[in-house]
C-alpha cells in the first residue's frame, strides 16, 4: 500500500493573501479590517454590497478568503453565500443576529464557520480564525483509514480548512508518508484497520516523530471507554469519536495545531538568538557535541571556525547601537546564506559567529571561508547619510583524529586572534 496524495498545492511563496470583507456596517467593517491588517499584516479589501464584492473579485486573482455578513442591500442570504462558494473561496459568515436555524442551515453549506458579531471576544476569534486558515496552507495533514468514504470525509474537511492532505489506507502506507513528507504536522488515525490498528500505528509513528513535531488524533466509532486512554498512552494527542460534527472536528484539529506552534515558538525562544534569528550558542554546542564524534567515527573531515566582525566597537560608537544591530543582522544573513544544509551555524555572542563545517578538505576550506569573508566585505548596510561597510576576521581549525569539539573551538578562537593581530579581514586556517 502507498500513501495517496489528495491534491497538489502551490508553494508558500505563491499563496494568495488578499482578504475580502463584505459588510453593510461601515463601523464594524473598519474595526475588523484594521485588526486583520495590523495583527496579521494581510491586505483587506472591503465592500458594502454584493455588486461591489463581485467587482473586487473580478479585479484581482489573489484572493485568500471572504468574511461576509448576510444582510446586504442587493442580495438575500443564500445569494450572498452562493456568490463566494461558487468561486471556491473559503467563506466565513459573520452574523449580527443569533438564529440557531440559520446557523445550522449555513453550516450545512461549505462555509468555514458561522460567527456571531455580538459574542464577547468575537473580534479576537475572527482574527485567530483568519490567521489559522492562512497558516494551515503551509501544513500537510495525513488521514489514515481503510474506509475510502471515511477517509474522503475527513480529507474534504481538512482541505476546506486549508490543509494540504495526504491519504493512506493503512498503517504501512501512513508510516511511509510520514518519512517522506516533513511538512506533515497532523495525523488523523482510525483505530479499526486490518493489518495494523490505529493504536499500534500511533506507537510506531511516535518512533519517527515526537509529540512536538506531529499531532496525532485517534478516531473510532467503537463505544469502548478504555480506547481513549489506550490511544493517549501510546502517543496520541487527542481523540475523536465517530460520527463527529464539522465544528468539533475543526476545533480539535485547530487546538492541536495551535499547541504544536506554541511549542515551536517556545523552542525557538530557547534555541535561537533573538536579534539575528541564528541558532544560539547553547543550541550549537548541543548539536555539535553529537555531530563531531559521529563524523570522526565515519572518517569524515570536519572543521570549526570562529568569525568576528572587525572594529565592531567603532561601529557602535560612531553610528549607534541600532546601526550595530543592523550590521549584526546583515552579517548573520550573509553567514546563513553562505552555509550549506549540512553546516552548523550560530551567533556565539557579541559580534562573534561560529560554524561547524563537515566534508571539506583543507583547500576547499580555504576557498569556502575566503568566499564568506569577501561576501561580508561586499555588504553595504544602509545608514543615515550613506552606507556602512564592514569586514570580518576568521579563524579555522580542521579536525585531527580524536579531536574534541572543545579543542576545535579553542584552536579556531586562537587562530581568529592571529587573524586580528595580522591586520584583520583575513582567514587564518593554520599556525
Amino acid at each position: 500500500m502507498h500513501p495517496l496524495p489528495l491534491t497538489t498545492r502551490p508553494s508558500s511563496s505563491s499563496l494568495p493573501q488578499r482578504v475580502l470583507l463584505v459588510e453593510n456596517s461601515r463601523a464594524y467593517m473598519q474595526v475588523v479590517a484594521q485588526a486583520i491588517e495590523q495583527q496579521l499584516e494581510l491586505p483587506v479589501t472591503v465592500a458594502t454590497t454584493l455588486a461591489e464584492a463581485r467587482a473586487e473579485l473580478d479585479s484581482h486573482d489573489d484572493w485568500f478568503m471572504v468574511l461576509t455578513g448576510l444582510v446586504l442591500a442587493d442580495g438575500d442570504r443564500d445569494t450572498v453565500v452562493d456568490c463566494f462558494l461558487r468561486r471556491g473561496l473559503p467563506t466565513v459568515v459573520v452574523s449580527g443576529v443569533y438564529d440557531e436555524d440559520l446557523r445550522v442551515r449555513m453550516l450545512r453549506r461549505q462555509i468555514i464557520d458561522f460567527v456571531l458579531k455580538s459574542t464577547p471576544g468575537s473580534l479576537d476569534y475572527i482574527v485567530w480564525l483568519v490567521q489559522r486558515l492562512e497558516r494551515n496552507r503551509r501544513i500537510s495533514a495525513l488521514v489514515v483509514d481503510d474506509s475510502a468514504s471515511a477517509r474522503m470525509h475527513a480529507s474534504i474537511l481538512l482541505e476546506m480548512f486549508g490543509y494540504r492532505v495526504v491519504q493512506a489506507d493503512g498503517g504501512e502506507a501512513a508510516l511511509a508518508a510520514i518519512e517522506a513528507d516533513p511538512t506533515i504536522r497532523l495525523a488523523v488515525v482510525d483505530q479499526e484497520m486490518p493489518g495494523m490498528q490505529g493504536i499500534e500505528l500511533t506507537r510506531r509513528l511516535r518512533a519517527l516523530r515526537a509529540r512536538d513535531r506531529v499531532a496525532v488524533i485517534g478516531v473510532s466509532g467503537r463505544d469502548d471507554p478504555g480506547l481513549v486512554a489506550h490511544f493517549l498512552k501510546n502517543g496520541a494527542n487527542d481523540f475523536l469519536r465517530k460520527p463527529y460534527s464539522r465544528e468539533e472536528f475543526f476545533c480539535r484539529v485547530s487546538q492541536n495545531v495551535d499547541q504544536l506552534e506554541l511549542i515551536g515558538s517556545l523552542q525557538d525562544l530557547a534555541t535561537r538568538d533573538f536579534l539575528t534569528g541564528l541558532p544560539n550558542r547553547r543550541h550549537f554546542l548541543e548539536q555539535a557535541e553529537r555531530l563531531v564524534p559521529k563524523l570522526q567515527e565515519a572518517g569524515e573531515p570536519v572543521a570549526a571556525a570562529m568569525i568576528d566582525i572587525d572594529h565592531f566597537k567603532h561601529i557602535n560608537d560612531s553610528w549607534g547601537h541600532e546601526t550595530g544591530d543592523f550590521a549584526l543582522r546583515a552579517a548573520a544573513q550573509a553567514v546563513s546564506g553562505h552555509a550549506r544544509r549540512q553546516d552548523q551555524i550560530a551567533r556565539f555572542g557579541g559580534e562573534e559567529f561560529c560554524l561547524l563545517v563537515p566534508g571539506l578538505d583543507e583547500a576547499e576550506l580555504d576557498a569556502y571561508f575566503d568566499t564568506l569573508r569577501r561576501r561580508i566585505e561586499d555588504l553595504r548596510v544602509p545608514v543615515r547619510g550613506g552606507e556602512l561597510k564592514m569586514t570580518v576576521s576568521i579563524g579555522v581549525c580542521p579536525a585531527e583524529p580524536g579531536d574534541s569539539l572543545h579543542r576545535l573551538l579553542s584552536e579556531a578562537d586562537r587562530r581568529l586572534y592571529l587573524a586580528k593581530a595580522g591586520g584583520r579581514n583575513q582567514v587564518v586556517a593554520a599556525g
